[in-house]
C-alpha cells in the first residue's frame, strides 16, 4: 500500500493526466449515448441496442465535444500565453439517462492567482470566443446540407401516414408522446431566414434530430450562459475590464435580478389554489432568500430584495395571467447566487484595456445577446 502511495506521488502529473484522459472517454461515450437517443431515439436501455446506434451518435457527441473542447483549450492557451499555470480540461460525463445531453461541460483550474484585469479578460474571453466560432461553422454545414423532409420518416414512421401535413396531427396532447420544442435564439432565427433551404427546415419539434443543429444549438446556450456578465463568468471577466469594479457590480446585480425575475415569472399566480399558494409561497421566498445571498447585502436588506421580486412578478401575474418566464433558468440562478457570487473580486493590477480588447469584449457582449434563448427546450 505504502508502495503505491509512493508511486502515485512521485507520478502525480501522469496520474492526473491519465484521469482527465479517462474523464474525456467516459464523456465521449456518454454524449455520443446521448446523441443517439436525441437524433434517432435509440436507447442503450432498449432491447437490441448495438454497435450501429452507438455510432449514429457520433455526428452529435463529435460536434458537441469539438466546440467544447475548442472553448477550453482557449481558456488553457491563453492562461498559458500570460504566463498564468493552468491545468488541461476536466470533461464531466453524464449518465445516459433519458434527456441527458451526455456530460455537464468540462473545466479547467487555474493553478496560481491572476493578478490582472488584462489576465482575466483576455482568458475570460478567449474560450467562449473560440468555442463561438467553431459553433458558427457546425451551425453553417448543418443549415446548408439538410437532408429532405422526408428525413423525419425515418425516424418517425408513423408521421408517414400524414404526409407533408404531419405537424398538424400528431403535436395535439397527445400524452403518450414526450414533445419536446427547442427554442430559438436570434443567430438561430438568422440562419433559418438567409442560410438554410426554407423546404427542409426541421419543425422545432423535431430539430433535436438533426444532430449538428441540436448540438450547435446547444453549443450556444452553453456559451451565452458562460458570457453572462455576472460574476466570475467568462461574461463578468469581459464586463469587468470593459467597465472595472463599481460598475462590473452595479450591473451584474441588475441582471442577476432580471434573471432571477424571468426565471420565476408566472411560476406562482393569484389564481392558484389557495392551499397551493400557501405551501409553495414561503418555499419560494426561501429560494430568492438564499439565491440573493450573493448579492452580500444585510439580512433586512435580502428580505427587502426578495419582497419586492416576488410583489412584482406575482402582480404581474394578475394583470398578465398568459406571461411566463423560464423555469429552467431558477437552478442556474440559484448557483450563482448561493456559490459563485454576483460581483468580481477587484484585481491587484489595474491596466485600462487597449481599443483591440474593447471591441473585442463588446463583440463579447454581442455574442451573448446573439446566442442567449429565453427557453431553450
Amino acid at each position: 500500500m505504502n508502495f503505491l502511495k509512493n508511486w502515485i506521488n512521485t507520478n502525480r502529473e501522469a496520474v492526473r493526466i491519465a484521469g482527465q484522459v479517462l474523464l474525456f472517454l467516459a464523456t465521449f461515450v456518454t454524449t455520443t449515448l446521448a446523441g443517439a437517443e436525441w437524433s434517432y431515439g435509440r436507447s442503450v436501455y432498449m432491447e437490441g441496442f448495438g454497435w450501429n446506434d452507438f455510432v449514429s451518435g457520433l455526428p452529435f457527441s463529435l460536434s458537441f465535444l469539438s466546440i467544447l473542447t475548442v472553448h477550453e483549450f482557449g481558456h488553457y492557451f491563453t492562461a498559458r500565453y500570460h504566463g498564468v499555470k493552468s491545468s488541461l480540461p476536466y470533461y464531466i460525463p453524464l449518465p445516459p439517462f433519458p434527456l441527458s445531453i451526455g456530460t455537464m461541460g468540462a473545466i479547467i483550474r487555474l493553478r496560481q492567482r491572476v493578478y490582472s484585469n488584462i489576465q482575466n479578460f483576455d482568458i475570460g474571453l478567449a474560450g467562449p470566443l473560440a468555442g463561438f466560432i467553431l459553433a458558427l461553422g457546425i451551425l453553417f454545414y448543418g443549415f446548408t446540407n439538410l437532408p429532405a423532409k422526408e428525413y423525419i420518416f425515418q425516424i418517425h414512421p408513423e408521421y408517414e401516414a400524414y404526409g407533408d401535413n404531419y405537424a398538424d396531427y400528431v403535436y395535439t396532447g397527445n400524452e403518450e408522446v414526450i414533445d419536446i420544442v427547442v427554442g430559438k435564439n436570434l443567430l438561430f432565427m438568422f440562419f433559418e431566414k438567409f442560410i438554410a433551404d426554407p423546404e427542409r427546415m426541421p419543425n422545432p419539434h423535431e430539430l433535436m434530430h438533426y444532430p449538428f443543429l441540436f448540438a450547435g444549438f446547444l453549443a450556444l446556450v452553453f456559451t451565452s450562459l458562460n458570457l453572462l456578465p455576472i460574476g466570475q463568468l467568462d461574461g463578468g471577466h469581459v464586463l469587468y475590464g470593459l467597465v472595472g469594479y463599481k460598475r462590473h457590480k452595479q450591473i451584474a446585480t441588475i441582471v442577476f435580478l432580471i434573471l432571477l425575475a424571468y426565471s420565476g415569472m408566472g411560476l406562482l399566480k393569484p389564481t392558484d389554489p389557495i392551499d397551493g399558494l400557501l405551501i409553495n409561497i414561503p418555499l419560494y421566498l426561501g429560494f430568492l432568500y438564499f439565491a440573493m445571498k450573493g448579492l452580500r447585502l444585510s439580512t433586512r436588506d435580502t428580505f427587502m430584495y426578495v419582497s419586492i421580486l416576488f410583489t412584482i412578478q406575482f402582480s404581474t401575474s394578475w394583470f398578465f395571467p398568459t406571461l411566463e418566464g423560464y423555469s429552467g433558468w431558477m437552478l442556474f440562478a440559484f448557483v450563482i447566487g448561493r456559490f459563485l457570487g454576483i460581483d468580481h473580486p477587484p484585481c491587484l493590477i489595474e491596466i485600462p484595456l487597449d481599443l483591440n480588447r474593447k471591441i473585442l469584449g463588446w463583440v463579447a457582449l454581442i455574442i451573448f445577446v446573439l446566442s442567449f434563448t429565453p427557453a431553450p427546450l
